[in-house]
């Protein structure tokens, strides 16, 4: 072993050591704070979240009525199936759909993907079907009512 790789390997050693007593250092006991945000690791999605609700417009069949707008969002209802199209949102975004009854939700994946994804959305935790679709650029998104019976289903702002 020449004598620049035993510095080079010294280095190395010396900067795991201190990388770990960084890493020691930083480290807290305890559940941790929920309403603290993710410190600088939010920077790191910096630009991404929720599409807006104004970018999507709405084609119900059988046609329904007009999407209402709430402080949560655009609540569309429909009997059968609806046809959102969602405008280029100019980077990687989520758009958030929630429900009254379960839903069925078909979407292209982003990116270069042909592939198609379709979701039977069920209720999550707090009772409420929640549905979120990765958006990359403009999209149509086909929800459908399972048994006709009716839904409701607001684009939420997050």
């Amino acid at each position: 072993m020449t004598g620049r790789q035993k510095v080079l390997l010294v280095t190395l050693a010396g900067l795991l050591v201190a990388l770990w007593l960084v890493a020691v250092a930083g480290r807290r006991d305890g559940p941790g704070d929920p309403a603290a945000g993710p410190g600088p690791l939010g920077r790191l999605g910096r630009g991404a979240g929720a599409v807006d609700p104004a970018t999507v417009t709405v084609a119900c069949v059988p046609p329904a009525a007009a999407p209402t707008t709430t402080a949560d969002g655009v609540v569309v209802r429909f009997d059968a199936a609806c046809r959102l199209r969602v405008a280029d949102p100019g980077g990687l975004r989520t758009l958030v759909l929630r429900g009254g009854p379960p839903f069925e939700v078909t979407a292209r994946a982003p990116g270069d993907a042909d592939v198609t994804v379709t979701d039977q959305v069920t209720l999550g935790p707090d009772g409420v079907p929640v549905a979120k679709v990765a958006v990359d650029r403009e999209t149509e998104v086909v929800l459908r009512c399972p048994g006709g019976g009716g839904c409701a289903v607001t684009v939420a702002r997050s």
